[in-house]
């Protein structure tokens, strides 16, 4: 067989364009059965690479992909795989070859996978780890979903306060290999208590004969194991660390987490707000990879319930007959002034939010931002009335209905503000999710009210 060419990395070419590249050489050549060529085309590409263009592979090709790579290969990008490949590739492999996979994996990464898979599975999965990895795993397992004992390492260098320099840079040459990150150390009592920590710059810095006690700092930021990973995160980018200590409730050292898990975590954070927002159920797995009807049902809950508050705009618009009788043009300017007012009390609430989330905002400043975003709500609403007055009366050349629009418009804003802004805060004292509660709510009250507001001020103009 002809072996093909690898693509040449040039520094011009965009990573996005050279995966692409690899993508549809490795699919073709897979299809000619060429695996050669298509063994030699994933040498010089990254691990990372590589499990993404194994992902977007088509699925009876992925298992094929995978086992061209060597041992060593094949670990580390299995461990980069989306948690939906990695189940298909495990149902595919021989016993022997999930062992030396899941074996060689970090205990976090391992847990991560389980976490996915049905109980049945796992529970045969621990059987096959060696005694170490299964009780890691354990550990890991034992620690209740999303906290910082769910995704912690236990792979951390630690050390005693007595030890000199030279006898800690041997320890961490012996055990560095075991350790998924060295640029921090823990130091312990005979309890396994944390009492400090430095850093490898300290350690390179300091004289070999330097007692450790003597040079780590002892006040020490940690977390503990039962901590949200949200704080874990915010933890992390607070203090700029690459890693934070987690400990357990007697203050003993189990474990680490380090940035690379916290970057994940708060995509995955950031990933379910987004689609809290639109009224989506959020999940784990990769959306776009989930099939038709799971898709629907995420969809539907939220539809439904905006579909039967939405019937309360219907009530409210069907009570006014009397004056669409009279003035037919008032029902052309009812969806502007609604989908306005949604749009208003949407930035609101994004705002706040996202404040939240990110603890900029704290709860005991609610009046502050309230009046803030509704002070915001009326200059918006006032551009926008003489706006709207100004075309409504180029389109309908009637000053009452224009004015209606208009004045109807800047109280709607007004509303829609404070509601964007308030709502969240509610949510949140109720120990309710704003992400998921301020939406439909806000679309309700500004549908329902906004109208009420719109026929009363146009009964008041055109004195119907």
């Amino acid at each position: 067989m002809n072996q093909e060419t690898p693509p040449t990395y040039q520094p011009t070419s965009s990573r996005q364009e050279l995966q692409e590249l690899v993508q549809a050489q490795l699919e073709r050549l897979l299809s000619q059965e060429n695996y050669e060529g298509a063994k030699a085309l994933l040498i010089p590409v990254q691990y990372v690479d590589i499990a993404e263009v194994i992902g977007n592979l088509p699925e009876p090709m992925q298992a094929i992909a995978f086992r061209l790579l060597s041992k060593e290969e094949a670990i580390e990008v299995f461990e980069y795989l989306d948690s939906n490949v990695q189940q298909a590739l495990i149902s595919d492999f021989k016993r022997q070859d999930v062992q030396e996979i899941l074996d060689r994996m970090s205990p976090d990464d391992r847990a991560r996978l389980f976490d996915e898979l049905p109980a049945k599975v796992v529970r045969r999965l621990l059987q096959q780890l060696t005694p170490a990895e299964r009780d890691s795993t354990a550990l890991l397992l034992g620690y209740k979903p999303n906290t910082a004992g769910r995704i912690m390492t236990p792979e951390y260098l630690s050390i005693k306060e007595n030890m000199t320099i030279t006898q800690t840079l041997e320890r961490i040459r012996s055990l560095a290999d075991a350790s998924e990150l060295i640029y921090y150390i823990y130091v312990t009592d005979d309890a396994r208590r944390l009492t400090g920590t430095f850093s490898l710059r300290n350690l390179i810095t300091a004289q070999p004969e330097d007692i450790i006690g003597n040079i780590m700092t002892r006040d020490v930021v940690y977390v503990h194991t039962d901590t949200d990973q949200e704080e874990v995160a915010r933890t992390i980018q607070r203090y700029d660390f690459l890693a934070v200590p987690v400990v357990d409730n007697e203050k003993r050292l189990v474990g680490i987490v380090t940035v690379d898990d916290v970057l994940d975590i708060l995509q995955q954070e950031t990933t379910e707000d987004i689609y809290k927002l639109g009224g989506l159920e959020s999940a784990a797995d990769n959306y776009f990879q989930t099939n038709l009807f799971t898709v629907a049902r995420r969809r539907v809950s939220w539809l439904l319930i905006l579909l039967l508050t939405n019937t309360l705009t219907s009530t409210v618009i069907s009570g006014q007959e009397d004056i669409l009788e009279q003035v037919v043009s008032l029902a052309a300017f009812i969806p502007l002034l609604i989908d306005t007012g949604g749009n208003v009390g949407a930035q609101s609430s994004t705002v706040v939010i996202r404040g939240l989330n990110t603890q900029e905002v704290r709860s005991n400043q609610a009046g502050k931002i309230i009046r803030k975003e509704t002070t915001a709500g009326i200059v918006l609403g006032a551009m926008l009335g003489v706006v709207v007055t100004v075309w409504a009366t180029f389109l309908q050349g009637n000053v009452g209905v224009s004015l209606a629009v208009g004045i109807s418009l800047f109280a709607i804003s007004i509303m829609a503000s404070f509601a964007g802004a308030a709502l969240p805060f509610l949510f949140r004292a109720m120990k309710l999710d704003p992400a998921l509660m301020s939406a439909p709510f806000i679309t309700t009250a500004v549908d329902v009210f906004g109208v009420l507001v719109y026929f009363n001020v146009a009964r008041l103009i055109l004195r119907i």
